[in-house]
């Protein structure tokens, strides 16, 4: 892993919270961009970021930047450590994804049952009914639970620290991204 580009200083612009008035600079290049997405859904997790940081670096090395779709690259990174992707129906995987993944800042999610894994809780469970109670519940430790546009038959996304929320939604379309909150879905 390499140190980010001393092009861009990663920790300037975002690594504190967000300035709500802030634009996104549209000639910052994808990689500047990047690390300012990884710092958002590792919120407190600099060390993290940086490993993925790392990883999109050395996937990036030998490309174009044409080449590359941000978000799918990024999905592969972050996958089960700061984001998901499950298939639309997969309620247990859903709630598997975001226990694991709240869990790094020790909470729980009351999913509105006893035993979240129960077999017949998510065999009754649709998926979209759990992103809006996973919303409810992250929203209220402050955190927004974001879904991205896969454009396939999954759902797909990660959770940033809500008062992020400007920010993250001035970033993700800046690298081509469709996002919404899971409240929306």
């Amino acid at each position: 892993m390499h140190a980010p580009d001393r092009e861009f200083d990663p920790d300037d612009n975002y690594a504190s919270g967000f300035d709500h008035e802030m634009e996104v600079d549209e000639e910052a290049g994808t990689e500047a961009l990047v690390w300012q997405l990884l710092l958002l859904i590792n919120p407190g997790d600099e060390d993290t970021a940086m490993r993925q940081f790392g990883a999109w670096q050395d996937a990036t090395a030998d490309a174009r930047e044409d080449e590359v779709e941000p978000v799918w690259l990024l999905k592969d990174i972050i996958d089960w450590t700061s984001g998901f992707q499950i298939h639309d129906d997969d309620a247990a995987a859903f709630v598997e994804s975001i226990t694991e993944l709240v869990a790094r800042w020790n909470l729980e999610l009351d999913w509105g049952v006893e035993d979240p894994t129960d077999d017949e809780f998510l065999d009754a469970a649709r998926t979209p009914d759990l992103l809006h109670v996973a919303y409810d519940a992250l929203r209220s430790y402050g955190y927004t639970l974001w879904i991205w546009e896969t454009g396939t038959d999954t759902i797909a996304g990660w959770i940033t620290l809500s008062r992020d929320d400007e920010a993250l939604r001035a970033i993700a379309p800046a690298l081509g991204i469709e996002l919404r909150t899971a409240a929306q879905a």
